[in-house]
């Protein structure tokens, strides 16, 4: 049986306005937003692109009763929540996509024995 995986994210810009929303594709689902297919939509107008929190679910209802929850609160609590897992507000999702080096084991320090 295949297990399903379900997020709920938070994206920001750079003046800290953000969008929640829930995806069962993170990778697909923030590459839309940075690409701003739809120029209408509201994170496409504010210029918000970047993954700053996001929580992970197997099932979708848990996962749309918390993006319902966190859309619920004060902006202040949402704000508090980012800075308390992110606090630097870094873009999450900025390497996605990267080449990543090769594993190099000659770099690798010996372990540290007591």
């Amino acid at each position: 049986m295949r297990k399903h995986c379900y997020y709920v994210y938070i994206l920001a810009n750079s003046f800290h306005r953000i969008y929640t929303g829930v995806t069962n594709d993170m990778m697909v689902r923030v590459k839309q937003h940075k690409s701003a297919d739809d120029p209408k939509s509201f994170t496409a107008q504010y210029g918000i692109d970047k993954l700053v929190y996001f929580e992970r679910f197997q099932y979708i209802d848990t996962a749309i009763a918390r993006e319902k929850e966190i859309k619920g609160w004060l902006r202040s609590k949402k704000i508090a929540l980012i800075v308390q897992h992110n606090p630097t507000w870094q873009d999450l999702s900025e390497d996605w996509g990267k080449p990543m080096e090769p594993f190099d084991e000659t770099k690798m320090k010996p372990p540290v024995t007591f």
